[in-house]
């Protein structure tokens, strides 16, 4: 993978969390430095493990199914963004409330079981599955602090066309790996 579709897959596992993060700014009158750099690193490790569990689970399958292996990756990656971006158009409360830590770890699980199922289709490529999660959690990261900061300045209806975006750009990469697969440009 090229560092700028690590780049792009990364902002787009990223933009639940984001968007959650905006809610959890518009909830808060004056967000703080801690909660803020709080819910970034719990947002942000989670990200980044939940690629790695489904990549051990897609390596422990990958042998029995290499010959359409470049298929699952695009269905997977396709599907995860066509409903990451249906999703934040269905949702008629799309800014959740966080407001413990434990609340926070729930959110983030549930923002990255999408980074679990890009880490099945990664296992079906050669890549380097660390650095890909490290910039996943990167991001996440930082794009979940800045959620809570612009929360009150923004709102839901920015997350929404975020939220769209990282879902048409997984659906872009899915689409990029059957292309280069089918084509021979691997």
């Amino acid at each position: 993978m090229s560092p700028t579709a690590i780049g792009v897959l990364a902002v787009s596992m990223s933009m639940d969390a984001f968007v959650a993060s905006l809610g959890q700014g518009t909830s808060e009158p004056r967000p703080s430095f801690a909660m803020t750099l709080r819910t970034g690193v719990i947002f942000g490790l989670v990200e980044a493990l939940t690629p790695l569990i489904g990549w051990a689970a897609g390596m422990a399958a990958a042998r029995h199914i290499a010959v359409i292996d470049h298929w699952i990756a695009f269905l997977l990656l396709a599907g995860v963004g066509a409903h990451m971006a249906l999703q934040a158009w269905r949702d008629t409360e799309h800014t959740p409330r966080i407001r413990s830590v434990w609340a926070t770890v729930v959110t983030a699980m549930g923002t990255s079981v999408d980074a679990m199922a890009v880490g099945v289709s990664l296992s079906f490529l050669q890549v380097n599955i660390l650095w890909i999660a490290l910039a996943i959690g990167a991001t996440t990261m930082v794009m979940s602090s800045t959620g809570v900061l612009l929360g009150r300045l923004i709102g839901a209806r920015f997350g929404r066309i975020a939220e769209t975006l990282g879902g048409v750009a997984l659906v872009a990469i899915g689409t990029t790996i059957l292309w280069q697969h089918l084509s021979g440009a691997a």
